[in-house]
Protein backbone atom coordinates (compact mmCIF):
# COMPACT_ATOMS: atom_id res chain seq x y z
CA UNK A 1 0.00 0.00 0.00
CA UNK A 2 1.07 3.72 -0.62
CA UNK A 3 1.42 6.35 1.98
CA UNK A 4 -1.93 7.41 3.71
CA UNK A 5 -1.42 11.41 3.22
CA UNK A 6 -4.82 12.12 4.87
CA UNK A 7 -7.49 10.66 7.70
CA UNK A 8 -9.36 10.18 4.55
CA UNK A 9 -6.99 7.85 2.92
CA UNK A 10 -6.60 6.43 6.94
CA UNK A 11 -10.28 5.81 6.92
CA UNK A 12 -10.62 4.49 3.12
CA UNK A 13 -7.52 2.06 4.14
CA UNK A 14 -8.69 0.17 7.81
CA UNK A 15 -11.16 -2.04 6.02
CA UNK A 16 -8.99 -3.15 3.41
CA UNK A 17 -6.16 -3.85 6.01
CA UNK A 18 -8.72 -5.86 8.51
CA UNK A 19 -11.06 -7.19 5.62
CA UNK A 20 -14.13 -5.22 7.15
CA UNK A 21 -15.67 -2.05 8.52
CA UNK A 22 -15.08 -2.07 12.21
CA UNK A 23 -17.55 -1.77 14.85
CA UNK A 24 -16.47 -1.10 18.41
CA UNK A 25 -12.93 -1.52 17.83
CA UNK A 26 -9.75 0.29 18.11
CA UNK A 27 -7.54 0.02 15.16
CA UNK A 28 -3.61 0.51 15.32
CA UNK A 29 -1.56 1.19 12.57
CA UNK A 30 1.75 0.47 12.33
CA UNK A 31 4.27 2.87 10.25
CA UNK A 32 7.71 2.38 9.54
CA UNK A 33 9.34 4.52 6.68
CA UNK A 34 5.71 6.33 5.93
CA UNK A 35 5.09 2.59 4.67
CA UNK A 36 2.26 1.05 6.24
CA UNK A 37 3.01 -2.26 7.98
CA UNK A 38 1.00 -3.95 10.48
CA UNK A 39 -2.63 -3.08 11.52
CA UNK A 40 -4.19 -4.84 14.87
CA UNK A 41 -7.61 -4.81 15.56
CA UNK A 42 -8.96 -4.92 19.05
CA UNK A 43 -12.63 -4.97 20.91
CA UNK A 44 -12.69 -1.78 22.32
CA UNK A 45 -10.84 -1.85 25.29
CA UNK A 46 -12.67 -1.26 28.68
CA UNK A 47 -11.18 -0.93 31.95
CA UNK A 48 -7.98 -2.66 31.47
CA UNK A 49 -4.64 -2.51 33.27
CA UNK A 50 -2.33 0.19 32.46
CA UNK A 51 0.08 -3.07 30.90
CA UNK A 52 -2.33 -4.17 28.93
CA UNK A 53 -1.46 -0.77 26.56
CA UNK A 54 2.15 -1.82 26.76
CA UNK A 55 1.39 -4.97 25.51
CA UNK A 56 -0.40 -3.64 22.63
CA UNK A 57 2.87 -1.34 22.16
CA UNK A 58 5.36 -4.15 22.46
CA UNK A 59 3.72 -5.63 19.13
CA UNK A 60 4.81 -2.33 17.47
CA UNK A 61 8.53 -2.81 18.83
CA UNK A 62 8.32 -6.52 17.88
CA UNK A 63 7.25 -4.81 14.26
CA UNK A 64 10.03 -2.01 14.25
CA UNK A 65 7.24 0.78 13.86
CA UNK A 66 8.57 3.84 14.11
CA UNK A 67 4.84 5.67 14.36
CA UNK A 68 1.38 4.70 14.30
CA UNK A 69 -2.08 5.81 13.34
CA UNK A 70 -4.86 5.18 16.07
CA UNK A 71 -8.93 4.95 15.58
CA UNK A 72 -11.50 4.11 17.36
CA UNK A 73 -14.66 3.17 16.10
CA UNK A 74 -17.66 3.74 18.98
CA UNK A 75 -21.53 4.14 19.49
CA UNK A 76 -22.23 7.72 20.34
CA UNK A 77 -22.81 6.67 24.24
CA UNK A 78 -19.03 5.94 24.44
CA UNK A 79 -16.28 7.80 24.97
CA UNK A 80 -13.19 6.63 23.77
CA UNK A 81 -10.80 9.65 24.54
CA UNK A 82 -9.34 7.77 27.55
CA UNK A 83 -8.36 4.72 25.65
CA UNK A 84 -6.71 6.47 22.99
CA UNK A 85 -4.52 8.59 25.60
CA UNK A 86 -3.30 5.49 27.33
CA UNK A 87 -2.61 3.73 24.37
CA UNK A 88 -0.37 6.40 22.46
CA UNK A 89 1.21 7.05 25.83
CA UNK A 90 1.61 3.49 25.97
CA UNK A 91 3.51 3.85 22.34
CA UNK A 92 5.24 7.07 23.43
CA UNK A 93 7.10 5.46 26.42
CA UNK A 94 7.85 2.62 23.38
CA UNK A 95 9.60 5.25 21.35
CA UNK A 96 6.66 5.28 18.93
CA UNK A 97 5.43 8.53 17.52
CA UNK A 98 1.69 8.67 16.70
CA UNK A 99 0.86 10.07 13.17
CA UNK A 100 -3.28 10.18 13.69
CA UNK A 101 -5.49 9.60 16.48
CA UNK A 102 -9.35 9.67 15.64
CA UNK A 103 -12.26 8.78 16.44
CA UNK A 104 -15.61 7.68 14.17
CA UNK A 105 -18.64 7.34 15.88
CA UNK A 106 -22.85 8.18 14.01
CA UNK A 107 -20.89 8.40 10.13
CA UNK A 108 -18.61 11.01 11.66
CA UNK A 109 -14.66 11.24 12.15
CA UNK A 110 -12.85 13.88 14.34
CA UNK A 111 -8.92 14.52 14.96
CA UNK A 112 -7.94 14.36 18.47
CA UNK A 113 -4.68 15.41 17.73
CA UNK A 114 -5.46 18.46 15.48
CA UNK A 115 -7.28 21.68 17.39
CA UNK A 116 -7.71 23.58 14.16
CA UNK A 117 -11.83 24.22 13.65
CA UNK A 118 -10.99 25.32 10.37
CA UNK A 119 -9.62 21.96 9.61
CA UNK A 120 -11.05 19.97 11.96
CA UNK A 121 -14.60 21.19 13.39
CA UNK A 122 -15.11 20.38 16.86
CA UNK A 123 -18.50 18.23 15.49
CA UNK A 124 -16.59 15.99 13.25
CA UNK A 125 -16.59 15.63 9.29
CA UNK A 126 -18.71 13.28 7.25
CA UNK A 127 -17.15 9.85 6.84
CA UNK A 128 -15.67 9.78 3.02
CA UNK A 129 -17.53 7.34 0.87
CA UNK A 130 -14.60 4.63 0.36
CA UNK A 131 -15.95 3.58 -3.09
CA UNK A 132 -14.67 6.97 -4.86
CA UNK A 133 -11.06 7.04 -2.70
CA UNK A 134 -7.75 6.48 -3.87
CA UNK A 135 -6.63 3.64 -1.79
CA UNK A 136 -10.01 1.38 -2.84
CA UNK A 137 -8.70 2.23 -6.39
CA UNK A 138 -5.48 1.04 -5.27
CA UNK A 139 -6.43 -2.16 -4.20
CA UNK A 140 -9.34 -2.87 -6.80
CA UNK A 141 -6.29 -2.59 -9.38
CA UNK A 142 -4.34 -4.89 -7.23
CA UNK A 143 -6.97 -7.70 -7.10
CA UNK A 144 -7.75 -7.48 -3.89
CA UNK A 145 -11.80 -7.84 -2.74
CA UNK A 146 -13.85 -5.16 -1.09
CA UNK A 147 -13.87 -5.35 2.53
CA UNK A 148 -17.00 -6.84 3.90
CA UNK A 149 -19.54 -4.64 5.81
CA UNK A 150 -18.82 -6.10 9.23
CA UNK A 151 -17.47 -9.00 10.96
CA UNK A 152 -20.19 -11.24 10.44
CA UNK A 153 -20.00 -10.75 6.73
CA UNK A 154 -16.31 -11.78 6.85
CA UNK A 155 -17.19 -15.20 8.76
CA UNK A 156 -19.51 -16.41 6.57
CA UNK A 157 -17.00 -15.70 3.85
CA UNK A 158 -15.51 -19.17 4.85
CA UNK A 159 -18.76 -20.79 6.43
CA UNK A 160 -19.53 -23.91 5.13
CA UNK A 161 -21.91 -24.76 2.33
CA UNK A 162 -24.54 -26.77 2.28
CA UNK A 163 -22.97 -29.09 0.15
CA UNK A 164 -20.89 -29.86 2.94
CA UNK A 165 -23.37 -31.39 4.79
CA UNK A 166 -24.19 -34.11 2.86
CA UNK A 167 -24.10 -37.41 3.30
CA UNK A 168 -22.72 -38.75 0.43
CA UNK A 169 -19.97 -36.24 0.09
CA UNK A 170 -18.98 -36.91 4.29
CA UNK A 171 -18.83 -40.82 2.75
CA UNK A 172 -16.53 -39.72 0.24
CA UNK A 173 -14.28 -38.06 2.08
CA UNK A 174 -14.25 -40.56 4.96
CA UNK A 175 -12.66 -43.61 2.88
CA UNK A 176 -9.76 -41.44 2.51
CA UNK A 177 -9.17 -40.73 6.29
CA UNK A 178 -5.84 -41.96 7.67
CA UNK A 179 -5.42 -44.05 10.79
CA UNK A 180 -2.43 -43.13 12.44
CA UNK A 181 -1.43 -47.12 13.06
CA UNK A 182 -2.08 -48.41 9.40
CA UNK A 183 0.21 -50.98 7.63
CA UNK A 184 1.10 -48.67 4.61
CA UNK A 185 0.71 -45.65 6.22
CA UNK A 186 3.81 -44.32 4.17
CA UNK A 187 2.11 -45.00 1.26
CA UNK A 188 -1.31 -42.79 2.19
CA UNK A 189 0.99 -40.46 3.48
CA UNK A 190 2.26 -40.25 -0.41
CA UNK A 191 -1.19 -40.48 -1.66
CA UNK A 192 -2.44 -37.39 0.13
CA UNK A 193 0.93 -35.57 -0.94
CA UNK A 194 0.44 -36.41 -4.86
CA UNK A 195 -2.93 -35.65 -4.46
CA UNK A 196 -2.52 -32.15 -2.84
CA UNK A 197 -0.03 -31.71 -5.65
CA UNK A 198 -2.05 -32.75 -8.63
CA UNK A 199 -5.62 -30.47 -6.99
CA UNK A 200 -3.26 -27.50 -6.92
CA UNK A 201 -1.48 -27.88 -10.32
CA UNK A 202 -5.19 -27.93 -11.17
CA UNK A 203 -5.97 -24.09 -9.46
CA UNK A 204 -2.92 -23.23 -11.43
CA UNK A 205 -4.30 -23.65 -14.39
CA UNK A 206 -7.25 -21.83 -13.54
CA UNK A 207 -9.68 -25.02 -13.36
CA UNK A 208 -10.68 -25.69 -9.39
CA UNK A 209 -11.59 -28.59 -8.10
CA UNK A 210 -14.00 -30.08 -10.56
CA UNK A 211 -12.83 -33.35 -9.98
CA UNK A 212 -14.79 -34.17 -7.05
CA UNK A 213 -12.63 -37.74 -5.92
CA UNK A 214 -9.28 -35.39 -6.08
CA UNK A 215 -11.27 -32.68 -3.66
CA UNK A 216 -12.19 -35.79 -1.29
CA UNK A 217 -9.01 -37.52 -1.13
CA UNK A 218 -6.56 -34.21 -0.20
CA UNK A 219 -9.73 -33.46 2.40
CA UNK A 220 -9.72 -36.69 3.90
CA UNK A 221 -5.76 -37.31 3.59
CA UNK A 222 -5.14 -34.20 5.77
CA UNK A 223 -6.01 -35.97 8.59
CA UNK A 224 -2.61 -37.30 8.85
CA UNK A 225 -0.67 -35.03 10.00
CA UNK A 226 2.35 -35.51 8.19
CA UNK A 227 0.37 -34.90 4.69
CA UNK A 228 -0.97 -31.57 6.72
CA UNK A 229 2.26 -30.26 7.44
CA UNK A 230 3.32 -31.15 3.82
CA UNK A 231 0.42 -29.33 2.40
CA UNK A 232 1.32 -26.00 5.23
CA UNK A 233 4.69 -25.47 3.23
CA UNK A 234 3.84 -26.70 -0.23
CA UNK A 235 3.36 -22.29 -1.69
CA UNK A 236 5.60 -20.09 -2.55
CA UNK A 237 5.00 -16.74 -3.77
CA UNK A 238 4.47 -17.98 -7.04
CA UNK A 239 1.79 -20.22 -6.64
CA UNK A 240 0.20 -18.10 -3.19
CA UNK A 241 -2.38 -16.66 -5.02
CA UNK A 242 -4.05 -20.22 -6.79
CA UNK A 243 -3.10 -21.97 -3.52
CA UNK A 244 -5.29 -18.84 -1.44
CA UNK A 245 -8.18 -19.87 -3.83
CA UNK A 246 -7.50 -24.06 -3.26
CA UNK A 247 -7.85 -23.26 0.33
CA UNK A 248 -10.39 -21.22 0.51
CA UNK A 249 -12.56 -23.70 -1.33
CA UNK A 250 -11.64 -26.50 0.33
CA UNK A 251 -12.56 -25.10 3.84
CA UNK A 252 -16.08 -24.55 2.10
CA UNK A 253 -16.86 -27.98 1.33
CA UNK A 254 -14.90 -29.90 4.17
CA UNK A 255 -17.38 -31.84 5.70
CA UNK A 256 -17.65 -31.71 10.28
CA UNK A 257 -14.55 -33.86 11.28
CA UNK A 258 -12.41 -33.05 8.44
CA UNK A 259 -12.27 -28.72 8.90
CA UNK A 260 -9.71 -28.38 11.67
CA UNK A 261 -7.12 -28.94 8.99
CA UNK A 262 -8.31 -27.16 6.06
CA UNK A 263 -9.03 -24.18 8.37
CA UNK A 264 -5.53 -23.84 10.28
CA UNK A 265 -3.90 -24.06 6.99
CA UNK A 266 -6.12 -21.77 5.60
CA UNK A 267 -5.62 -19.27 8.69
CA UNK A 268 -1.51 -19.69 8.42
CA UNK A 269 -2.10 -18.47 4.43
CA UNK A 270 -4.11 -15.73 5.03
CA UNK A 271 -1.68 -14.43 7.96
CA UNK A 272 0.95 -14.76 6.12
CA UNK A 273 -1.54 -12.57 3.26
CA UNK A 274 -1.71 -10.04 6.16
CA UNK A 275 -5.46 -11.03 6.72
CA UNK A 276 -5.00 -11.15 10.53
CA UNK A 277 -8.82 -11.32 11.46
CA UNK A 278 -9.21 -13.60 8.50
CA UNK A 279 -6.81 -15.51 9.85
CA UNK A 280 -8.51 -15.44 13.70
CA UNK A 281 -11.97 -16.62 11.94
CA UNK A 282 -10.90 -19.47 10.04
CA UNK A 283 -9.19 -20.77 13.60
CA UNK A 284 -12.65 -20.04 15.17
CA UNK A 285 -13.86 -22.68 12.44
CA UNK A 286 -11.16 -25.36 13.24
CA UNK A 287 -11.66 -25.15 17.07
CA UNK A 288 -15.10 -25.78 16.65
CA UNK A 289 -14.50 -28.78 15.23
CA UNK A 290 -11.42 -29.95 17.37
CA UNK A 291 -11.26 -28.27 20.10
CA UNK A 292 -7.70 -29.21 21.19
CA UNK A 293 -6.61 -29.66 17.67
CA UNK A 294 -2.41 -28.97 18.00
CA UNK A 295 -1.51 -26.65 15.18
CA UNK A 296 -4.99 -24.46 15.47
CA UNK A 297 -3.93 -23.71 18.97
CA UNK A 298 -0.10 -23.06 18.22
CA UNK A 299 -1.26 -20.85 15.16
CA UNK A 300 -3.71 -18.78 17.87
CA UNK A 301 -0.59 -18.00 19.68
CA UNK A 302 1.70 -17.44 17.14
CA UNK A 303 -1.24 -14.90 15.72
CA UNK A 304 -2.24 -13.50 18.99
CA UNK A 305 1.90 -13.04 20.24
CA UNK A 306 1.85 -11.04 16.91
CA UNK A 307 4.25 -12.88 15.49
CA UNK A 308 5.53 -10.95 12.07
CA UNK A 309 3.99 -12.82 9.14
CA UNK A 310 7.37 -13.11 7.37
CA UNK A 311 8.82 -15.25 10.38
CA UNK A 312 6.50 -17.40 9.90
CA UNK A 313 6.55 -17.90 6.48
CA UNK A 314 10.75 -18.20 6.74
CA UNK A 315 10.16 -20.71 9.50
CA UNK A 316 7.44 -23.13 7.13
CA UNK A 317 9.56 -22.96 4.34
CA UNK A 318 12.33 -24.03 6.32
CA UNK A 319 10.98 -26.59 7.02
CA UNK A 320 9.02 -28.42 4.80
CA UNK A 321 12.17 -30.07 3.02
CA UNK A 322 12.34 -32.15 6.20
CA UNK A 323 8.58 -32.76 5.46
CA UNK A 324 9.03 -33.54 1.57
CA UNK A 325 12.11 -35.94 3.06
CA UNK A 326 9.77 -38.05 5.91
CA UNK A 327 7.29 -38.68 3.04
CA UNK A 328 8.97 -39.27 -0.39
CA UNK A 329 12.67 -40.29 0.83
Amino acid sequence: MTTLTSPHDLLAAIPFLIGYHPENSLVLVALKDDTVGMAMRVDMPTDIAPESYDLLASHFVREAAEAALLVAYVDAQTDPEPVLINTSAALLRAGISIKESLIVSDGRYRSMLCHDSECCPPLGSPIPDIDSSRIAAEHVIAGHPMPFANVSGLVQSIAALPSAMEESWQREVQEFWVEGDSENLLDLQRDGATALIDLAGEYTQGRGAEDRELAARVIGRLSDIQVRDFALGSHNDETADAYWQMWRDLLLIAPRGFVAPTASIFAALAYERGEGALAHKALDRALADDERYSLALLLRRVFTAGWPPQSFSAMRAELHPKVVAGIFG
